[in-house]
């Protein structure tokens, strides 16, 4: 699970297996729900990671929160952020962190760009950094993003660098 969690904060990409949201999203914002899946290669000193379940991605990569549920609905995690500071509550209580990047650094073992998940699952690159467009899709932040099925809600997100990711979403129509 925790491959899961930090991975859907790529995404996710992340994330309370009975707890409760305590906060909600800012107004005006933007709420993406669907399926995702996630694969980490498994590393020397690591084992390969796969998990899967239901996402809802609220708020903005400033000020929101993410939800991890079983296929069944019941709420697994979730993760919120404000400002530079990140929790993550899971049926074991929930940790603060100074920001995103390193609540995902604890959870897989390295950062990862969570601000563009936003744009990401959207189908297009955002705009916090520079993009290169590909057949089928484009790349950004070291992520190949593959948006050959985006017309069907499906993006793929896969990082070549050790250990290699791969993070697929079918966002639910809005």
């Amino acid at each position: 699970m925790r491959g899961l969690v930090a991975a859907c904060l790529l995404a996710g990409v992340l994330l309370s297996g009975c707890a409760t949201v305590g906060q909600q999203a800012p107004t005006g914002s933007t709420t993406l729900s669907g399926k995702l899946s996630v694969r980490v290669d498994a590393t020397t000193t690591t084992p390969a990671r796969s998990e899967s379940g239901n996402f809802e991605l609220k708020g903005s990569p400033e000020a929101g929160q993410l939800n991890l549920s079983s296929p069944l609905g019941t709420v697994i995690a979730q993760a919120r952020w404000a400002g530079q500071r990140a929790w993550l509550a899971t049926s074991q209580g929930e940790t603060a962190y100074p920001d995103l990047d390193t609540l995902t650094q604890e959870m897989l073992g390295e950062r990862l760009p969570v601000a563009a998940l936003f744009d990401w699952l959207r189908g297009r690159p955002w705009p916090g950094a520079a993009s290169r467009a590909t057949d089928g899709g484009f790349e950004q932040l070291g992520w190949s993003i593959d948006l050959a099925r985006f017309s069907d809600g499906w993006v793929a997100a896969r990082r070549a660098q050790a250990p290699a990711v791969l993070v697929r979403a079918r966002v639910d129509p809005s």
